[in-house]
């Protein structure tokens, strides 16, 4: 697995969700799904799938917020209604895998960021992007947010 710290914005045009941390497994894909049939709505799209989540601070912490939508080259003048334009940007450290690896690929990113000694940032979203590959299958980019020193 390829490890990095990076810089990087992202800009997108997305839907905002809510639940339970225990089941994004299931919801986030299912609230994906739904959102893709609204995509002809969304000028300067990329087609790159894009979700936002909000990290989850202590065990305590049930229920979070999600973002499934799409990257957009630009600002939009027109946001479609129902969703909202985003910008986030900053350090993240990151990886790409399969999709079916997701599991061990977040936890051997967290293991490795750890070693590193980099500070997880509970302030703002975890980026995942989604990439098509050959046969069918499908890849994640996952970008964990980091305090900048």
């Amino acid at each position: 697995m390829g490890f990095k710290k990076l810089k990087k914005e992202f800009k997108l045009v997305g839907m905002k969700n809510s639940g339970a941390f225990a089941d994004f497994g299931k919801e986030v894909p299912r609230s994906a799904r739904q959102f893709l049939k609204r995509v002809d709505e969304i000028k300067n799209h990329t087609e790159k799938e894009i979700t936002l989540y909000e990290p989850k601070r202590k065990e305590a912490h049930m229920e979070g917020r999600y973002y499934v939508g799409l990257i957009v080259d630009g600002i939009l003048d027109v946001v479609p209604p129902g969703m909202e334009y985003i910008e986030v940007s900053g350090d993240y450290i990151n990886v790409r895998g399969l999709i079916t690896d997701i599991n061990t690929l977040h936890f051997s990113l967290l293991k490795w960021g750890e070693e590193q000694g980099y500070k997880r940032n509970l302030d703002s979203y975890i980026v995942e992007t989604y990439h098509s590959i050959e046969n069918s299958e499908e890849e994640v980019e996952i970008y964990l947010p980091i305090h900048s020193y």
